[in-house]
């Protein structure tokens, strides 16, 4: 099928990515500022929720991290969701726009408290730092589940793009240190081999938006050189044994090279007797779910995020 003319003019609309030369916290700041613009040209804006604070959060080794709380009111025992930002391991923010939208959404339409995880990035921090960032973010939400209005037994997990590799990994982390049982995974556009090889296998081109090239850099930013790509935190797809883990969303977009790391889990969860639902949205790139202003099929990939989330979360109302 052929592109929608909003995907057509997204992808055609390149923001600055600054001087591939320049120092990483410059080429930060010039690339959050274009996303920040994009968001503004094809984004929905979402108004504040109830209560929004951050919080910082001492990790091991001293370091530190922000966490940013979103609540939908002043109830409590209400269900937790903790979100992992996007940007290829060493790029994004809580404070970008488009997750700042993401996050409001999912707490005020889906009635969740939400954590979003502001994880240190590579190549600073390389992995399994933000793996273990992000961890200790799902574990100070379930400890402080009380003080932030949210039940400690009522905790999902999700995460877009690199954010959704680290909640994959988080999940296995849960699963192999005995930490509270998670009601779900939401994995949006998930790259889980970090081999590339389904990217090179997907007969996707390089013209939407996302390429093995592109990637690769994003790998070699996280992975130390004498890290194994295949290593099951930093590469989901390759663990040995995927028993165990939560019930799972996947959502895929047709034309993203990644969609087949998406399908392959799918797959591998069902085999291992893992409740999954699998989605992937024709016509749509790796970054046009947030087409919420321009494109009717990323409000649908957004109304069906809600919907799980609500389902797994409320299931006496499902």
């Amino acid at each position: 099928m052929e592109l929608d003319q909003a995907v057509r003019t997204f992808l055609s609309t390149k923001p600055d990515s600054g001087d591939p030369h320049a120092p990483i916290a410059q080429r930060r700041s010039t690339i959050h500022a274009g996303t920040d613009t994009l968001f503004e040209m094809f984004g929905r804006p979402v108004a504040a929720a109830h209560g929004e604070h951050d919080v910082e959060l001492t990790v091991a080794g001293g370091g530190r991290i922000r966490l940013r709380v979103y609540r939908p009111s002043d109830e409590v025992g209400l269900p937790i969701h903790v979100f992992l930002h996007g940007g290829g391991f060493w790029l994004g923010s809580i404070d970008e726009e488009v997750n700042q939208a993401m996050c409001r959404r999912r707490c005020t339409d889906a009635g969740c408290v939400v954590v979003a995880v502001d994880y240190r990035l590579a190549p600073e921090h390389r992995f399994p730092i933000p793996v273990e960032d992000c961890y200790a973010g799902l574990r100070w939400a379930v400890e402080h589940a009380t003080e932030i209005g949210g039940d400690p037994a009522n905790v999902s997990l999700g995460g877009v793009s690199a954010g959704a590799t680290l909640a994959a990994a988080v999940a296995l982390l849960v699963r192999e240190r005995g930490s509270t049982p998670l009601r779900l995974q939401l994995l949006e556009v998930p790259p889980l081999d970090l081999t590339l090889d389904g990217m090179r296998a997907s007969g996707v081109g390089d013209d939407f938006g996302i390429t093995v090239d592109e990637m690769a850099l994003c790998r070699d930013l996280y992975l130390s050189p004498h890290d194994d790509a295949r290593t099951p935190l930093a590469s989901p797809l390759h663990a040995d044994d995927l028993a165990g883990l939560p019930t799972t969303k996947i959502m895929t977009a047709q034309f993203d090279p990644l969609r087949h790391d998406g399908e392959r889990y799918a797959e591998r969860l069902r085999a291992a007797g893992v409740p999954v639902s699998y989605s992937c949205y024709l016509g749509a790139v790796h970054g046009s779910l947030a087409l919420t202003g321009t494109w009717p099929t990323a409000r649908a990939w957004q109304d069906d995020l809600l919907q799980t989330l609500r389902d797994a979360h409320f299931p006496s109302h499902a």
